[in-house]
Order: C-alpha cells, then structure tokens, then sequence
C-alpha cells in the first residue's frame, strides 16, 4: 500500500472518532467548548504520520485496520479479568472499558479520592498531541486523587479492566488527574490488563508541590490484541520527587509517552522502564523531560528484551533551559535481542541552553553473551533456564530502585510468566 492510500487510511479513521464525538457531544460530561476546541485540532491535524518526527518510528496505521464502537455500559461479570490482577492489600479504584466500577473498587479510607472525572487539567497539551486531543474530545470517566498537605497516603491501585464483548473491538479515553499538595506522599500502583481487541487511551496529570514526592509504578499487560496509548504529563515543584517505573509486557501497538516538567529548583524526576516484547509486538517508550530551573536531576534507565519478530521504540529527550544551571541529567537506553528478527530504534536526544551543567545519555543494543551462556550450560543449567538467568541478570538494573515489595513481586511474577510464553 503507498504512502498516500495509508495515509488516507489512518485519517479516515481519526475521522470516524470525530463522527462519534458529534453523536456523543449532547450527553458528554464537562465543559464542551473544551471538547469542540480537541475536535477542532483533530480535525485539522488528524492522526500523526511517519512524517511527524515523533513518530517516525511508530505507525498509527493497524488502527486503521480495526472499527472501534463506543463500550456498552460494563456491567458485565469481571472476575476472570480482575483475578488476573495481583493483590497488594491497599484501597484499589477500577474502571473497566475507561468507566469506573464502584462494585469493583475497595477504597473505604481515602479522603480526598474522587472518581467521575474527567479532570481535564491545565497540563495536557491537545494542540500538541493528536492523541491528547482525542482523548479530551471523548473522555467520559477518571479518577482525580488529591492529597493533602503533609499527608502520607500510603498505596493507591489504580486498575484498568479492558474487554471487547462478543468481539466488538472498543475504544476508551479515561482521564486521571493526580495532585499532591506541600510535603505529601503517595505511592499510585496502576495495573492494566485484558482481553480481545480495544484501544485505550489514557491521558494523566500529575502534579507534585513543593517538598512531595510519589512513586508511580505501572504494570501494561494488556490484551495481546489491543492499542495502549498513554500520554502522562508531570509537573514537579521545589525539592518535588517524581519516581516512577513503567513495566510494558501487553499490547499489539502500545506506546507510553512521558512529559516531565521540573518547575522548581533541587526537582528529581525518575523515568525508569522495562519492555518485554514478543511475536510481532510493538511498543515505544518516549520522554521529555524539562529542566526548568536550577539544581535538578532527572535519571532515566529503560531496558527492553525482544523475541519474535517484535519492535521496540525509546525517544528520550532532556531539555535544559538557560535559567537550569546545575543540571545533573542521565540517560541510558539497553536493549537485549533474543531473534535475529527483532528490531530496536533508540533516540537519546539532549537540548542544553545552560552552561554548568552535567548531562550524559546513551544507548547499546546486543544479544546475549554467548560465554556467559556457556559457562551456565557448562555447570549444568537447562539452556532456557540459562537464558532467563541472564535476561533477569540484564533487568535487575531497571527493577532495583523500587522498593514497594508487594509491587516489585507483582512485576517479577509479570517477567517470569512472560517468559514462560516466550520458551512455550
């Protein structure tokens, strides 16, 4: 198929969203002139393209190949889904198709939690971003968690549930805002998983002020059919702490984009990932992370395995304003290909306009090592167990810094039932 046919293609379906939101407009909730104003950007810009740089690597076109209706109310019995999601003993809040489900949900002790967004926030960038703007157009449901000042929230679950009734592929937009006010703490875990063909499209708003820090962890095992598209947007103050970990395993195209902002001098943000990808998986890991004011560090270590004929992406750009002198930034991008078939495209990227500053990044793509192999081999270890050893020995990098035990145990268990698919 050409350029142009593919092109055609992808708008088309940006077009059929645009249709459903004029069907829907009458009985969306929130301020509509803000939805007109993202359906008049989508309008104008459709889909992104390989010809947007930030997408170059990553093709929007197999959303052309499916027709996505609007989710029927979930009402439906969830627990095979839910009973694939770990415990973690703390108050958990589910949504399923992008709706929230109080029958679900178990969170008896959490002042300040709101659920019935969308909370449409002053961060997210609709003029920027087709997808941002798509999700603004046909949000219906989020949570919004608001800790107060000097409050210690503990741990929040946060769970996707994504279906696809009677092979009805769907589509859903949920926006979540998050807002820690001076000195508070809050650990959100976001779980997501699934089943048949969806497109879910979350956009997040994460706001630190000063001297708070969270820790977000998330664990992507969504359905091997579907499109996870997530878009996150976090604005850290003074002495502020943004640590967070992404898990990718699911999904046939998924791509978690990160915007950090440090607003505020002595500011930390952590963009840690891990991707495991197989069959003709593809996944993009992509950030952009703002230095904006003096004394901030930003680390970012992402590691990603590949089998099968899969494809990964990671873009990472830090930007260090004039006024961001004393940036300390890091980044490093690792990649481990276990099939000649699998592909890697790495981008580090550094935009420095400050002089005292002391930024680094970098990116090795390789397979495993052939001496270590043997000498696993040579003292009696099953070949596949072999190889998982050293794949484990290559993420423990990534896996290190988090110290939420219950959700570095969820991860592992995560890691290792992928491999058990990947050596079946």
């Amino acid at each position: 198929m050409s350029a142009a046919l593919k092109s055609s293609a992808l708008q088309a379906s940006a077009q059929a969203f645009l249709q459903r939101f004029e069907g829907l407009r009458a009985r969306l909730p929130g301020d509509v002139a803000t939805r007109d104003a993202a359906a008049s950007i989508l309008r104008a810009s459709g889909f992104p393209s390989a010809r947007t740089e930030a997408w170059r690597y990553t093709s929007l076109r197999p959303l052309a190949e499916v027709e996505f209706n609007e989710p029927l109310t979930p009402i439906a019995d969830c627990a095979e889904l839910l009973a694939r999601v770990p415990n973690l003993g703390a108050p958990k809040l589910v949504f399923v198709d992008g709706r929230f489900r109080d029958d679900l949900s178990d969170y008896p002790a959490l002042a300040g939690v709101r659920v019935g967004g969308p909370s449409f926030g002053l961060q997210a960038k609709p003029e920027r971003d087709a997808l941002v703007a798509l999700n603004t157009m046909l949000s219906e449901d989020g949570a919004e968690i608001n800790v107060a000042k000097g409050v210690d929230a503990g741990t929040i679950v946060l769970i996707s549930l994504g279906t696809a009734p009677q092979g009805r592929a769907v589509a859903f937009h949920p926006r979540h805002s998050v807002s820690l006010a001076k000195n508070a703490k809050l650990t959100l875990v976001e779980i997501a998983v699934g089943e048949g063909a969806y497109l879910h499209n979350p956009v997040m708003s994460v706001q630190v002020a000063a001297g708070a820090a969270i820790t977000h962890l998330r664990i992507q095992n969504e359905s091997s059919s579907a499109f996870v598209l997530s878009t996150l947007y976090a604005d850290i103050a003074e002495r502020g702490t943004y640590d967070s970990f992404t898990l990718a395993l699911g999904g046939r195209l998924s791509r978690a984009e990160i915007h950090a902002r440090l607003a505020g001098p002595d500011a930390i943000a952590h963009l840690n990932a891990a991707q495991l990808l197989g069959g003709s998986q593809h996944a993009d890991f992509t950030t952009i992370v703002s230095h904006d004011a003096p004394n901030c560090a930003s680390r970012q270590t992402v590691k990603t395995v590949l089998s099968g004929h899969s494809r990964g992406v990671f873009q990472g750009k830090i930007e260090v304003a004039r006024a961001a002198q004393k940036t300390d930034g890091y980044q490093m991008n690792q990649a481990l290909l276990l099939s000649p078939d699998a592909e890697m495209d790495s981008k580090p990227q550094l935009e420095i306009y400050a002089d005292d500053v002391k930024c680094s990044h970098g990116a090795t793509v390789g397979e495993l090592d052939a001496e270590q192999l043997f000498y696993l081999r040579s003292r009696g270890v099953p070949v596949e167990q072999a190889r998982m050893m050293l794949v484990r020995a290559f993420l423990n990098e990534a896996l290190d810094p988090i110290t939420h035990e219950a959700a570095r145990e969820a991860m592992e268990a995560a890691i290792d039932l992928w491999w058990e698919r990947q050596a079946a």
